[in-house]
């Protein structure tokens, strides 16, 4: 990002002033990672806010580590779940982290912090005459509107009009002038269309696109990366910690310290949350990293294409902010296997199955913190572990990137379609979609696969969004990505240097 210019600095006394008014501070990323270093006075206040209040101080809610509580919480060492062995069906530990404790129920909050608080510190969007435009395929969008609210700027949301009816009805809720796309998840060339209409009619309006944004990847390289870092970290050393945490089985069985960070597996919406796996590979050099996708839309599998029902993920092209040079494999997950095991984890027959299975009543209980995207990463993560032939000692984490309390809706339409969910249905849907979890529709990426997927980007973005084919070289470059993560330090100061702009004293 260059230093900002005269011009730069005009729209940054403005932002300043728009922040003043509303008493707005905003944190840095470092806070974001580890809210120790928020303030004493912010925690105080936090007290008396509602995680999904619209409110300033939420902003410092944009982490991983909130307490798991709807008011009033405070910090603690992050949200995940282990799932048992009687669930997953293989020996290796598999790890998520639970995205629903979020302001907004949805770890995109975060994605959009990334892409938005850089440029408005640095005079490069002016809240008091321009819009954000936030293109998604649902709670990227969601993030953006939230934090615009926060931060007192205009938001405009661009989604599928297939996109499950909670998500409009939030948008509406919060004040976003919302515009409904054409088709499903896997429609975002559609979504592209809208915004270069909107650049061609709208001049007050600025995209924050969300597969192209680096400060996407650069957030959860950080932030995500940082927490399952010390998660693992966390589960590894203190089996006493593990057991308050709900683990099924406690470290202590198979020795302290002697757990290996085998594979991080990240659904590909945006290609944002893969970029954790950049992180983890400079603290544990073996890790797999491992990309996944739609079985019905199959571009990293097949250079495919098709439309499916597995919201947040698979979009027919490959983002640009997608280090596919750090990609070790690709899974690809049927949507009828995670629409089927959505009814297995949330129905009553579907729980009381699996208690007769012997999943304890405390993991079924967590199960509703997956939501549909959750549910396809942890079959993903499955397939992962039998591929690899992982053990006892070897651990995978995944992301729940949000939770059910988004999809009631989805449930009601199976339960239309399908009819009652019945112990005969949980059976099924038990042994096919669980039991039954093969190694079939995966790719292991070779150098040559790798940079054929790194070529592929040029179709979408030379030929179609207008990027420069030397920019795309300079992405096969590790060196770019280790200048680009590198740039959190540099917003991290220009967001101190606006607080103090402001002048507001917390």
């Amino acid at each position: 990002m260059s230093k900002p210019n005269l011009t730069n600095a005009d729209v940054i006394r403005r932002a300043a002033g728009r922040c003043r008014e509303r008493g707005i501070v905003i944190p840095t990323f470092a806070q974001q990672k580890d809210p120790a270093k928020i303030p004493d006075a912010v925690k105080l206040r936090l007290a008396n806010v509602g995680m999904n209040d619209i409110d300033p101080l939420n902003l410092f809610r944009i982490t991983w580590k909130n307490e798991p509580v709807e008011s009033g919480g405070g910090f603690n060492h992050g949200n995940w779940i282990e799932f048992s062995p009687e669930l997953t069906g293989v020996e290796a530990r598999i790890v998520g982290l639970v995205g629903k404790w979020f302001p907004t129920g949805a770890h995109k909050v975060g994605a959009a912090f990334g892409c938005l608080v850089p440029r408005l510190v640095s005079g490069q969007f002016d809240p008091t005459s321009q819009k954000a435009v936030w293109p998604s395929t649902g709670n990227y969008c969601r993030g953006g509107a939230y934090d615009c609210a926060l931060l007192g700027c205009p938001s405009v949301a661009i989604l599928p009009e297939q996109m499950s009816k909670e998500r409009f009805e939030w948008l509406e809720s919060i004040g976003a002038e919302v515009i409904a796309t054409p088709g499903c998840e896997s429609n975002v060339k559609e979504i592209y269309d809208k915004c270069w209409e909107i650049r061609r009619t709208r001049p007050e309006c600025v995209i924050f696109n969300q597969f192209e944004e680096f400060g996407n990847a650069i957030w959860h390289y950080h932030v995500t990366g940082g927490i399952i870092d010390e998660v693992f970290g966390a589960l590894n050393q203190n089996p006493e910690r593990e057991r308050r945490a709900g683990v099924p089985r406690p470290l202590a069985q198979r020795g302290v310290g002697d757990a290996r960070l085998a594979a991080y597996v990240s659904a590909t919406g945006s290609a944002g949350t893969i970029a954790a796996g950049d992180f983890l590979r400079t603290r544990h050099p073996h890790l797999k990293v491992v990309a996944v996708e739609a079985l019905q839309c199959p571009t990293l599998l097949q250079a495919g294409f098709g439309d499916h029902r597995i919201e947040g993920i698979g979009d027919k092209h490959i983002p640009w902010i997608h280090n596919v040079r750090n990609t070790d494999l690709v899974v690809a997950v049927d949507d009828e296997q995670c629409l089927s095991l959505m009814r297995l984890f949330n129905e009553d027959a579907g729980r009381g199955f699996l208690e007769k299975e012997g999943v304890a009543t405390g993991a079924i209980e967590r199960l509703p913190d997956l939501g549909i995207s959750g549910i396809c990463n942890l079959v993903a993560a499955i397939k992962t572990a039998k591929y690899y032939e992982l053990g006892p000692r070897d651990v995978v984490f995944t992301l729940l990137t949000d939770s059910m309390e988004l999809y009631g809706s989805r449930i009601a339409e199976q339960r239309e379609r399908q009819g009652a969910y019945t112990e005969s249905s949980a059976a099924r849907h038990f042994a096919r979609y669980l039991e039954a979890i093969s190694t079939d529709h995966l790719r292991e990426l070779s150098f040559i696969d790798r940079k054929t997927l790194h070529n592929f980007k040029y179709f979408t973005w030379v030929e179609q969004q207008q990027r420069d084919v030397d920019e795309l070289r300079r992405l096969w470059d590790p060196d770019f990505w280790t200048e680009t993560f590198a740039q959190a330090n540099q917003w991290d100061r220009m967001i101190e240097a606006f607080n103090q702009e402001v002048g507001l004293v917390l």
